[in-house]
């Protein structure tokens, strides 16, 4: 089907994490929008997990960047007001999404936790794709509470682009025919696929802006870049096919897990503590994904000279059972802990296969009781929070009973395996 013929749509949420936080808690009473003050969703520095992930539009203002210290946007924004990560809260409000945008089709394909691609193709768009692309928007904003930016355009490289013209609660198009007006003028960094590495390699060659780029002589990009430098080209002339997978699902290596914890562990009990909450998130995810894993890996580092060292099995049934996960997890961590304190504690699981498609085995424990309870628990947090259900074990400790989650990543997949 040609680009003509296409129209896809890219849904990108605004200030993802931030506002799903904010609106979470406005469901639950809180009298300030974290969106209108200036916030940040980053870890704390007592917690020894001081690095901004997400900020509020009014924080951006103080000139704090994602990825800096909190102590360095402190100096540039005093005032300002931190909130944890919470990964499970985020999945909830992801779920909430593509459940929203499946009412208007069922071709809709996850970029990550917080953007997809919509197949429009085909649909029957009373007043255009503009109006319904708007209908959308105010559906989300009324019934979830948070805002998103929408592109339109016929592949989905360019839907991408567009969804970045204008932020936010916006929809924007970038037709082929308007790429000249709207895509050549803006700075080759904007461009997808331009990162930090590649920009001043761009600019050594008087490329500067996207227009720049996209009437570069290929053959000299290839030179220079190998393949990278005619996709590049490709990507700066809105050249791009791939299609749109219904069921969403992407391949990925493995779902990973880890924490620093905010005291050092020097026990087996409050180790094992840690893991549970690690195995927690990482087996909804691996649910979430629609996948099983045939391997586990566990990471420790230890206090006293940061080393790093892990330990790793491999099953004979593929699991998806958070206890089954945890039960290896213990094992491996008991064979490899060397009983100095510890730092620093990973969860990682791989050799993924789909859920649907388990042979089990007589030899081993039977989790199917066990899954059925996992995926009616994940129900409930889906619906009501992360956190309205909970383990009894972690009621008066020092641990969350959900830990991480924003750190590999691997079950939002970057568009790079997409496009």
């Amino acid at each position: 089907m040609g680009d003509k013929e296409r129209t896809i749509f890219h849904i990108d949420v605004n200030s993802a994490f931030l506002s799903f936080e904010a609106v979470y808690r406005l469901q639950h009473g809180a009298k300030v929008d974290l969106r209108e003050v200036p916030s940040a969703v980053a870890g704390s520095q007592a917690t020894r997990h001081g690095i901004i992930l997400a900020k509020s539009i009014p924080t951006k203002r103080y000139g704090v960047k994602t990825g800096e210290a909190v102590w360095e946007a402190r100096q540039k924004c005093p005032d300002l007001i931190l909130v944890p990560p919470n990964y499970a809260l985020y999945m909830c409000c992801h779920s909430a999404l593509l459940d929203l945008v499946r009412t208007y089709s069922d071709r809709v394909q996850v970029f990550s936790i917080d953007e997809c691609f919509l197949d429009m193709t085909g649909m029957e768009l009373t007043g255009g794709p503009l109006a319904v692309a708007n209908e959308l928007r105010e559906r989300i904003k009324r019934e979830l509470g948070f805002t998103v930016s929408i592109g339109i355009s016929t592949n989905k490289l360019l839907a991408k682009m567009a969804s970045e013209l204008k932020k936010p609660d916006a929809v924007s198009t970038l037709y082929p025919h308007e790429i000249e007006e709207k895509l050549w003028p803006l700075p080759v960094e904007e461009m997808y696929m331009v990162g930090r590495a590649t920009a001043p390699k761009l600019h050594r060659l008087g490329i500067y802006t996207i227009g720049d780029l996209a009437r570069f002589d290929p053959d000299l990009l290839k030179h220079t870049f190998k393949s990278w430098g005619v996709l590049l080209w490709n990507y700066a002339n809105g050249i791009e096919d791939s299609g749109i997978s219904p069921s969403g699902r992407t391949v990925i290596k493995g779902i990973g897990n880890s924490t620093t914890i905010h005291f050092d562990v020097d026990d087996r009990v409050t180790a094992h503590h840690v893991l549970l909450s690690l195995v927690e998130t990482v087996a909804m995810r691996l649910r979430h994904s629609g996948f099983c894993c045939s391997v586990i890996a566990v990471s420790i580092r230890r206090a006293e000279d940061l080393g790093y060292y892990s330990h790793q099995m491999t099953l004979q049934t593929p699991t998806d059972c958070t206890n089954a996960i945890y039960e290896c997890c213990k094992r491996l961590f008991d064979q490899a802990w060397k009983g100095e304190p510890i730092r620093h504690l990973g969860v990682r699981v791989s050799g993924l296969s789909p859920a649907d498609h388990v042979q089990l085995s007589m030899f081993e424990k039977d989790w199917e009781s066990q899954r059925r309870i996992d995926r009616a628990i994940d129900s409930i947090r889906t619906r009501f929070g992360p956190r309205a259900v909970i383990r009894s074990n972690f009621l008066w400790s020092r641990l969350a009973p959900l830990e991480g989650g924003l750190s590999e990543d691997a079950s939002f997949p970057v568009m790079t395996s997409i496009l």
